[in-house]
């Protein structure tokens, strides 16, 4: 029979959960503080923890890692009345299984702990520091922050947009954030928005009714109706047509999605994760993407930093390739040369990780089983043969067309200066910023301080830009 651990200072929160917990044939010990907790956890040796982070005495979080010491890599559920951004990060920086605001529903925690007791693997509760993120690899500091943002996108429903270079792991980060959501059990519906014929795309999403248009012989249900109860991964999302960009949006304010020559629309319960390599913000000036449908899809905004801005784990994402690539029953794996990891550490990676598999794949053909030397790399692609690259350059004339634009727009009231003001933003600010920054040898403070700006405003503008 599971144990369930409940541990917080509300009376009634413990009946109920107790109740709960005994309703799924489980034996429930409730404690009503950190310190009871853990003298509790020896002996009740729960499968799953369900922790307040506000109690009298040690919190929660400071709690946690004293309980894992007590009885090992038990999942923690975290609920908190104070559902702010930081408790969340610290929450899955220590390691927590899911995240629950106050109030809740009795069904959140129920799916929550049932997920928590039947995982299949017990080393597998969530991603962490240092544990690989489906399929994702990386050890450095950077990989770290983004396997903590991909955890606490997973465990809220907002809609999530995924930028960064071609290349980075995109999908792999949104399955990552769908596996591990309270969605994980529905289905994951993938679209690739860049490869939709711009004539059939409407349909495609949204579905179509028979006779709706020439060739549609039969009703057909669009990739949002496909998603529902699950994940809508909308990659490339910049380039959805300007024309279907307001009937998304309604569909997701609406939770309803009308079909191709329909008349009854189709109710849908849907997260959607988009992706993207370019400038949403440069779209939205150029009047190529709608500001309401950026907001509505940008309310957790996750950046996957580019393979150069982290060469320490090109040696683990070499060995992780090189073994997916063998397979675990074609022998032993080739060994790669120190000359050759160094070539590889050296490297620009413009292609990022999904060249760097290339690469690898190459160097085995050529190696024939043997060891992976310099000479079996394939050269490095270049900059210009990959998308979202190269930044456009701020003219003199440019930047006083904008001045004079947002100078007029601003005197009018009718007319908004938004756009031009954005715009004269986005051509001068990554230049100076990325100045600063080199100036003072990548020291965010210091660059912040010449710049007369606090060090988190630059720290989100370089964000923002990717320019870390």
């Amino acid at each position: 029979m599971p144990n369930l651990l409940v541990v917080d200072d509300e009376q009634s929160i413990c009946w109920g959960l107790s109740k709960m917990g005994e309703s799924l044939g489980y034996q429930v010990t409730t404690a009503s503080s950190a310190e009871a907790a853990l003298a509790l956890a020896a002996e009740a040796r729960p499968d799953a923890i369900v922790l307040d982070v506000r109690l009298p005495g040690l919190d929660g979080l400071s709690a946690m890692e004293q309980l894992r010491a007590e009885v090992g890599d038990v999942p923690m559920i975290v609920i908190t009345a104070y559902g702010d951004l930081q408790t969340a990060v610290n929450a899955v920086r220590n390691g927590a299984f899911d995240y629950i605001t106050k109030p809740f529903s009795l069904e959140q925690v129920r799916h929550a702990v049932l997920r928590a007791v039947q995982r299949p693997d017990q080393g597998d509760f969530g991603p962490r520091r240092d544990v690989p993120v489906e399929g994702i690899v990386g050890r450095t500091p950077v990989m770290q922050a983004t396997f903590n943002r991909i955890a606490l996108a997973a465990s809220a429903d907002s809609c999530v947009l995924l930028s960064g270079e071609s290349g980075t792991g995109k999908e792999l980060a949104a399955r990552a954030i769908h596996r591990y959501s309270r969605r994980a059990d529905g289905p994951f519906v993938a679209v690739n928005v860049a490869a939709l014929s711009p004539s059939l795309a409407e349909s495609e999403l949204f579905g179509h009714e028979r006779g709706a248009f020439t060739g549609a012989e039969r009703s057909r249900s669009g990739l949002l109706a496909q998603a529902d109860g699950g994940t809508l991964f909308l990659d490339e999302v910049a380039d959805i047509p300007l024309s279907l960009q307001v009937k998304l949006l309604r569909a997701l304010d609406s939770g309803e999605v009308l079909p191709v020559g329909g008349s009854k629309p189709i109710t849908t319960n849907i997260r959607v994760i988009s992706a993207t390599h370019q400038n949403l913000l440069k779209k939205i000036a150029d009047g190529t993407f709608r500001h309401d449908l950026y907001f509505r899809l940008s309310a957790f905004e996750i950046e996957l930093p580019p393979l150069r801005e982290r060469r320490d784990d090109i040696p683990d994402l070499v060995r992780h390739f090189v073994a997916r690539i063998r397979g675990e029953a074609a022998g032993d794996e080739p060994e790669v040369s120190r000359d050759a990891l160094a070539e590889l550490q050296r490297r620009p990676w413009f292609g990022n990780v999904r060249e760097l598999r290339n690469v690898i794949e190459h160097a085995m053909i050529v190696a024939r089983g043997g060891a992976i030397l310099p000479e079996h790399l394939s050269p490095p692609i270049a900059a210009e043969l990959v998308p979202g690259l190269n930044r456009e350059a701020a003219s003199p004339g440019q930047i006083g067309e904008l001045i004079s634009a947002w100078a007029k727009d601003a005197l009018q009231e009718s007319s908004p200066a938004g756009q031009a003001y954005n715009k004269l933003l986005q051509l001068v600010e990554p230049p100076l910023l990325k100045a600063a920054m080199e100036r003072c040898g990548g020291n965010c403070a210091a660059a912040a301080r010449e710049l007369g700006m606090h060090r988190i405003t630059l720290s989100k503008k370089l964000d923002q830009y990717g320019l870390r």
